[in-house]
């Protein structure tokens, strides 16, 4: 396994692409929730009626507790930072051949696909790392008199991990199968940001069940709308927290299947 990781870093360490998404990514997550900070700011400082209703309705997403799960569930709107670097990796592979040279040098197909779980773990954790970075600073810089404890809801994390590892998967899977970066990234935007949310939508409005069996939108419920959205749909918000570990199987099952999947196709496939 640690050999693995050492030649996928003789890989990336001079790809000069791979550094400027990284930097991207670290600075997404940031960036993304300071952004809805200062508008939530705007709204509640003001001194008028509406700043004061806005700010007894909302509480304050950005303080500890809530924090973990806001910043969570703005922060995994923006998977595409991330999934741009995955695909870009597994398309080099082909682009440079080195998928075929690795197998030359004596590494197992499965074994190359084993180094691929492995980058795509590897950005997970980068990933995640700065959306807890992120949370937690925030946390702790906004005050607010709340009785819950900062933990309470840091169940978050490792809800946010698997999300981003499952959807970072289908970017793979996309660029696996697909080999050309552009248009594997065009058809991930366009799914991802388009597709499946008017069929999901359409199957809501419709009240057609299944709507939240599509492949983002299983991993997406991971993680449902932050609190202060809840508020406006008690019902459906406690029927989304209690659906959360029912997400947590389907999730895995889909990752791993498509993993599985990759094993099978890679191990048949002529180089």
């Amino acid at each position: 396994m640690l050999s693995l990781i050492k030649i996928e870093w003789l890989k990336i360490k001079k790809y000069p692409a791979f550094w400027w998404m990284l930097g991207i990514v670290a600075l997404t997550y940031p960036g993304v929730n300071l952004l809805f900070y200062n508008l939530y700011q705007q709204l509640t400082t003001q001194k008028d009626f509406t700043s004061t209703i806005a700010k007894q309705l909302f509480g304050n997403p950005f303080a500890f507790p809530e924090t973990w799960h806001s910043v969570a569930f703005f922060s995994s709107c923006f998977v595409i930072v991330p999934a741009i670097l995955v695909i870009m990796m597994i398309t080099n592979e082909y682009q440079y051949k080195t998928h075929r040279q690795n197998v030359i040098d004596g590494w197992s197909r499965n074994q190359f696909i084993t180094s691929k779980i492995l980058d795509v773990a590897i950005i997970t954790i980068v990933a995640s790392i700065m959306y807890a970075a992120t949370a937690a600073s925030f946390g702790l810089t906004v005050k607010e008199n709340n009785t819950a404890p900062w933990s309470e809801e840091i169940k978050y994390i490792p809800l946010f991990v698997l999300q981003t590892f499952a959807q970072l998967t289908i970017a793979f899977l996309l660029g696996f199968l697909i080999k050309k970066a552009f248009i594997a990234l065009g058809i991930f935007v366009f799914y991802f940001a388009v597709v499946e949310n008017i069929i999901v939508l359409t199957f809501r409005v419709n009240n057609i069940p299944g709507g939240r069996f599509f492949p983002f939108e299983i991993s997406d419920n991971l993680i449902p709308r932050p609190k202060f959205f809840g508020r406006f749909d008690v019902e459906g918000y406690k029927l989304a927290l209690s659906q959360i570990n029912e997400h947590i199987v389907y999730t895995i099952v889909l990752t791993v299947g498509i993993w599985a999947l990759c094993y099978y196709i890679y191990k048949k496939k002529d180089l």
